[in-house]
């Protein structure tokens, strides 16, 4: 005959017999629940139950437990490292006082399917917020006068336009071997003053088997409209050929694209006698010494004037290549040509009085600065 026992009869002998065995349990040091099913255990109420000794236990199949009166105060060492929470939901720790949890070892848990857990309650000891650090003097608020404080008015930056400096070229200074003879020509000029207002002097010449067939001297006011152009104003003084002769000027100079520096002057004389000048030279640097130097020049009159040789419109004109090798930078000897040619009424009183209305040079001279 089979008798049947019910599931309450069962549950009453298993615990009567742990109450039979609770001294030997307690002695026991570390209780093994890894063979028991802790799947049906659900409701369970273990706020009475002292954990200080459950060492060892395994947790994996309990479901649905009630932890809000737990007192894991003294649950130090337990290892949780075998525990599968892959069931636990809806598991409430609201209650659970988790300060004195140490060394509780929850390395192989399984948290994966702990879903629903409310640990909005839970005591974490010391895992408290610390309070954000202030500063211990309060910085004052800035004011218009800490800031001019800070920042007080500067003076301007001294510049040096006042300052008088000088400087003098003698841009050609050559031997050039003419049709009638051994010519000595000059080209030169200078200022004196700042960088916006300066005194010109240029002055031009040659000298032909020691005799002065033309020279001039200008004394000329420029100022500075730009980093590289100056308007000038003076007096030109022609000394030969012919009688001495007085014109106005006004023109202007300086540096144009490239470094191609240029003048262009007009001259009012006596008489109503008109003049103008065109002149201009570019500095190519075959190296840092050796330099090859084009120039040109043009002049024109407002009307003939038969004293001094020249005829109206275009005059006459001038081109020269120059080579030079500065030895030092003030000072440089060069050779070179030049070709002129004259035009227009000019030309018809150089064939009258029996002269060449073109003519090619060769020069060699030096040029210097300082």
């Amino acid at each position: 005959m089979i008798t049947r026992i019910s599931v309450p009869s069962a549950l009453a002998l298993v615990v009567s017999f742990s109450a039979l065995h609770a001294g030997s349990a307690s002695a026991a040091g570390e209780m093994d629940h890894s063979q028991m099913n802790h799947g049906q255990m659900q409701g369970m109420d273990h706020g009475q139950m002292d954990h200080g000794q459950m060492q060892g236990m395994d947790h994996g199949q309990m479901q649905g437990m009630d932890h809000g009166k737990m007192d894991h105060s003294q649950m130090q060492g337990m290892d949780h490292s075998q525990m599968n929470h892959g069931q636990m939901q809806d598991m409430d720790h609201g209650q659970m006082n988790h300060g004195q949890m140490q060394g509780m070892d929850h390395g192989q848990m399984n948290h994966g399917q702990m879903q629903g857990m409310d640990h909005g309650q839970m005591n974490q000891g010391s895992a408290e917020a610390a309070p954000a650090a202030t500063s211990r003097t309060p910085i004052p608020v800035l004011t218009d006068a800490d800031r001019e404080a800070a920042f007080p008015p500067l003076p301007g930056h001294g510049i040096h336009d006042s300052k008088v400096n000088t400087f003098f070229l003698l841009d050609q200074l050559e031997y050039q071997d003419a049709d009638e003879g051994s010519v000595l020509s000059w080209d030169a000029s200078g200022w004196i003053g700042g960088d916006i207002d300066r005194l010109w002097l240029r002055s031009e010449g040659e000298r032909t088997n020691g005799v002065t067939e033309e020279a001039e001297v200008q004394a000329l006011w420029g100022h500075s409209i730009g980093p590289w152009w100056d308007v000038v104003t003076g007096v030109r003084q022609d000394f030969k050929p012919g009688s001495p002769q007085t014109w106005g000027a006004f023109g202007l100079q300086g540096m144009a694209l490239y470094a191609f520096e240029a003048e262009a002057t007009a001259f009012v004389g006596e008489n109503g006698q008109t003049a103008a000048r065109l002149e201009g030279d570019y500095d190519i640097l075959l190296t840092n010494r050796l330099i090859l130097q084009p120039t040109a020049e043009a002049n024109f009159y407002g009307k003939n004037d038969h004293e001094r040789g020249v005829g109206s419109g275009l005059a006459n004109t001038e081109v020269g290549l120059r080579l030079r090798y500065e030895i030092l930078r003030e000072f440089a000897p060069y050779i070179g040509v030049t070709w002129s040619r004259s035009y227009g009424n000019t030309a018809d009183m150089l064939r009258e009085d029996g002269e060449d209305v073109e003519e090619a040079r060769f020069v060699a001279g030096i040029r210097m600065w300082f």
